[in-house]
């Protein structure tokens, strides 16, 4: 694998030091450790491994990787370990792909309170859609639902919502049939972000007199009653984004969209065109526009790039992957068998060969082979010369 010319971490190592020091006591201890792995990931500070070819004899050093849920270089064997697990679960219907996002003006305070804003997201999102397909007005069915969440928008600013991807149809209430959606449609999305505005507001405006939000800087009047009702009702009144997408062409499109959103950081590394010292910049994408337009580049100062970079840092422990319906973890294994049984689908069974031959988990670059681990190295030990040969 060819390592990119410039990345996310080369620009930690060379300003991040500078950078914290700045920032000292305003950064919080999880921002510090994305820093600290990013900045060690696959690199000798982390040790590695020697890889020889069984085929060919070419040798590799392998260095390991910080498996920060943040750090751009780890993200692709995460998202390969989740498709494999997700693949069983597909059902041979069209799916379609949702987007909820929170209005701008919740930005802010999403920020300031970022475990319980964004669980409210989740829970909104996943109840609206829940609860119009299970009207007899709609679907009358139970829907399945696999969330995302992102933070961020094309040019590192922080947008939070999530992408949800739904079959197109569910299991009718009484669970003897499979209830299809309309082709090419799934749910009214005025219904969706009517429902979504009213359930997310109901939910913060009990976050609020519960006492769980903090308020902040020029937020910090809001954490009186009158005045964060006063707030909240432009909300009340102004159109909240859903956005629903045409039906992916089959079960394969499914997986190869996962593929690019599940496991997404804020910026790849395959997104970064330069950095002299001062400067990086980037290429994002103005959804404003249409066609080519849309694709620009944006140069930043070193310290807003780590700053907009670090924004986007999630709780500890926070999922952002979730499903709900059908597909919530305490009882997909019964009812995915059910919904294929429905659609008259056989289950997925490995066959032996497959079962019997795992994937190598090193694949030789020259001729496709088998690579072996023949000595591992330290942390923080640089080897001195190329790994000898075996006699």
């Amino acid at each position: 694998m060819t390592r990119p010319g410039l990345e996310v971490a080369d620009i930690f190592r060379h300003r991040g030091a500078v950078w914290r020091a700045q920032q000292a006591g305003h950064l919080s201890l999880g921002q510090c450790k994305v820093m600290a792995a990013i900045e060690r990931c696959r690199s000798a500070a982390l040790g590695g491994h020697a890889l020889r070819c069984t085929d060919c004899d070419y040798t590799q050093i392998a260095y390991n990787s910080c498996r920060n849920r943040h750090c751009p270089k780890c993200q692709a064997p995460a998202a390969r370990r989740w498709l494999d697990a997700r693949q069983a679960e597909l059902l041979p219907v069209p799916y379609y792909h949702l987007v909820f996002t929170l209005p701008a003006s919740l930005s802010r305070l999403a920020y300031q309170n970022k475990a319980v804003m964004y669980a409210l997201l989740f829970k909104a999102a996943a109840e609206t859609v829940l609860t119009i397909g299970r009207d007899p007005k709609h679907l009358g069915a139970r829907l399945g639902l696999t969330l995302v969440l992102h933070t961020w928008g094309s040019a590192l600013t922080h947008h939070p919502h999530v992408h949800g991807i739904a079959p197109g149809g569910g299991v009718a209430a009484d669970g003897t049939q499979w209830v299809a959606c309309k082709p090419g449609f799934f749910l009214p999305v005025r219904v969706l972000s009517r429902l979504f505005r009213r359930l997310y507001l109901e939910k913060l405006r009990a976050a609020h007199a519960a006492g769980t939000l903090a308020f902040f800087g020029e937020l910090r009047p809001l954490a009186e009653p009158d005045a964060f009702a006063e707030w909240c009702q432009p909300l009340r009144e102004q159109e909240w984004v859903v956005y629903a997408k045409r039906p992916f062409a089959g079960p394969e499109a499914v997986l190869a969209y996962l593929s690019r959103y599940t496991h997404r950081v804020a910026i790849a590394n395959s997104r970064l065109l330069a950095y002299d010292g001062d400067r990086v910049t980037f290429r994002w994408k103005d959804y404003r526009c249409k066609g080519r337009t849309r694709y620009k580049t944006l140069t930043l100062e070193a310290d807003e790039f780590i700053r907009r970079f670090l924004q986007h840092v999630l709780p500890h422990g926070f999922h952002r992957i979730r499903h709900y319906g059908l597909f919530a973890n305490t009882v997909r294994a019964q009812t995915v068998p059910c919904a294929r049984a429905l659609l008259h689908q056989p289950p997925t069974e490995e066959t032996g060969a497959q079962a019997s031959a795992p994937r190598p988990t090193f694949i030789c670059p020259v001729c496709g082979g088998p690579l072996v681990i023949f000595d591992v190295l330290l942390a923080d030990h640089a080897p001195r010369a190329p790994p000898q040969a075996l006699e």
